[in-house]
């Protein structure tokens, strides 16, 4: 019966979003407005389908778990390095300063000196799950204003830490929730889990991935990359530090990593499934009987958060050089309250450093300040932003242009040669290949190549295909070549598709595809072309006669080309073969014309 219960609760979540996200994206909302609606829909103040929303928000956290895990793959350790300043500067400000505003605030609402300090520290924090959601959705976060929200974000998520150590001193804990284990041995036991997790990834993690990826089975792949998020999750949880701090950690160290796209193309759709998720336990968890009977003080409450909120990060937007055009997408973006607040909240409750009525009212203003943002952001767009468009972005466009213009498919001995010639000339080259031993042979030769099958849509997302000028396909499966060039055309209008083709059939498809016949290169032909020059300079013929003949060929081979694609088109095998026996005696007949044999 109970299984029966969790599938029937699965089809009313699925359904929800399938029926909500969709209209909510129609109308200009925003999914995560969607997800929400569809939330507040179900839950116990609308359709009343689902009751235990906290259950469903302790499981789908989990997705905020996966997206810092992508987070950190995104990152590097130099590239982290070089955030320090944004990190530590913005991210300390912003935290002190909302808190320093809302405490006395607070205790104005009757709350305990106690109670008005750590709920002041809980709506602090921003949702890291909307703006890092909105951020991806807008593909805004290399820009400016992107990078320092998610510096901000970030050092949010390590105050929670000593955050969470600070609130059991405030209050009287109950006998048995008090701790026999000293404070030092917690420190130690947590740098330990955090050091251990570093050596891992630096040292075990790649060979067992390469294992792994030998095994040529997706699927071991994906329950790998699950297992690794999983179990760094717990293992920080039970020293009781942020699940989400460890795995952006791994992800940190995986981010330099050749299967960094592979983990990322894994564990990407997993995440939006539960970021989902957790949206709509969000809308469900709205406590409205409690708006209803305290509107007005919930309403004020929600209100000065994210009015002041914004008026801080709008401070320290223009005070950092952030350019008038994005400060107040960087102002909205974050002022919310976070999911982290929930934990806050349980946790002050528990130790009685706040009542339970102050805690549910206080939830109940960060998740309503939750539904704000896509809202603030439609305001921004619509009517803020465009103001400013003649503003001088430089900044921006510097943050954003990072994608490689060109992506090389296959790193074989086709693929090879031409990341050589690029690189030869400075040009910047992303490499996928699904084959381990090619990764590791490229690895000696100085080139970093990315595990992954390119064949599949989000890899080739992950990998900057939609916003690369050129993508070459150069893998040896000649059906996924053709499988890859279709996608391509559909996927990606923009991008230029030079490929390789075993065969002129091979070649035929891509023509009907769409793509430039000049653009297509048979594997053999140029190589069968020289081998052929080399057997007339072998009996006598001079060189630059060689040379020239060569070059008459390749161009009526163009004409050929035309000619038995027509054939094909018309009759299949049999007239393709006439075709063929016909431009090769008018080749015959044009040599000799120009007594070039």
């Amino acid at each position: 019966m109970a299984e029966h219960n969790l599938m029937m609760n699965v089809v009313i979540y699925l359904g929800a979003a399938v029926l909500m996200v969709p209209i909510a994206s129609r109308l200009g909302l925003g999914s995560v407005l969607g997800y929400l609606a569809a939330g507040v829909v179900i839950g116990p103040w609308g359709l009343r389908l689902i009751t235990d929303a906290e259950a469903i928000l302790h499981f789908s956290e989990f997705g905020v778990v996966l997206l810092l895990f992508l987070v950190g793959l995104e990152l590097s350790p130099h590239k982290l390095w070089t955030m320090r300043g944004p990190i530590l500067g913005m991210g300390a400000s912003q935290l002190l300063l909302t808190a320093m505003l809302f405490t006395p605030m607070l205790h104005f609402f009757e709350l305990s000196w106690q109670a008005s300090l750590v709920s002041a520290l809980a709506i602090s924090l921003s949702s890291t799950a909307i703006a890092l959601q909105i951020l991806t959705e807008k593909n805004l976060f290399n820009t400016q204003a992107g990078g320092n929200a998610f510096s901000i974000l970030l050092f949010q998520d390590l105050a929670v830490i000593p955050m969470m150590a600070v609130i059991p001193l405030l209050g009287v804990s109950e006998a048995g929730m008090v701790s026999n284990t000293p404070a030092w041995l917690g420190g130690l036991k947590a740098m330990a889990v955090i050091g251990g997790i570093i050596l891992a990834g630096h040292f075990l993690l790649p060979p067992v991935m390469r294992i792994i990826a030998k095994t040529g089975l997706n699927e071991l792949f994906t329950a790998f990359a699950l297992l690794l998020v999983i179990s760094i999750s717990q293992l920080m949880d039970a020293v009781g530090l942020s699940m989400a701090l460890g795995t952006f950690i791994t992800g940190l160290i995986l981010a330099d990593s050749e299967y960094r796209h592979a983990l990322e193309a894994v564990i990407d759709p997993i995440k939006g499934l539960l970021m989902g998720l957790f949206f709509i336990a969000v809308g469900m968890s709205a406590d409205f009987g409690l708006l209803i009977e305290n509107s007005g003080k919930v309403l004020l409450l929600i209100l000065l958060l994210v009015v002041i909120k914004s008026v801080v990060l709008f401070g320290i937007a223009r005070f950092s050089g952030i350019t008038p055009r994005q400060s107040p997408f960087f102002s909205f973006l974050l002022s919310q309250g976070g999911e982290f607040a929930f934990v806050v909240f349980s946790l002050s409750v528990s130790v009685h450093v706040m009542s339970k009525e102050d805690a549910d009212l206080m939830i109940l203003v960060v998740a309503l300040s939750m539904m704000t943002t896509p809202l603030l952001m439609i305001l921004n767009d619509r009517f803020i932003e465009p103001r400013h468009m003649t503003v001088n972005d430089e900044v921006e466009a510097a943050f954003s242009e990072q994608d490689n213009p060109v992506v090389i498919a296959g790193f074989g001995r086709f693929g090879q040669v031409i990341a050589r010639l690029l690189h030869a000339n400075n040009i910047p080259v992303t490499l996928l290949d699904h084959n381990p031993e090619h990764i590791e042979y490229s690895r000696r030769l100085g080139f970093k190549v990315f595990y992954g099958d390119a064949g599949r849509l989000n890899l080739l997302r992950i990998a900057g295909a939609e916003k690369a000028k050129i993508l070459v396909v150069a893998i040896d499966d000649m059906k996924k070549v053709s499988s890859i060039i279709k996608m391509a055309k559909q996927y990606f209008p923009g991008v230029k598709v030079i490929s390789r083709a075993r065969d002129m059939k091979h070649l035929f498809e891509f023509i009907d595809a769409g793509i430039d016949v000049n653009n297509v290169h048979r594997e053999t032909f140029s190589s069968a072309l020289d081998a052929a020059g080399s057997a007339l300079l072998a009996l006598g013929y001079k060189p630059d006669k060689v040379t020239k003949m060569q070059e008459q060929f390749r161009l009526y081979d163009r004409d050929v080309i035309a000619t038995m694609h027509q054939a094909n088109l018309e009759g299949g095998d049999d007239q393709l073969v006439n075709a063929s026996l016909t431009m090769r005696d008018e080749l015959k007949r044009k040599f000799v014309t120009n007594n070039e044999v």
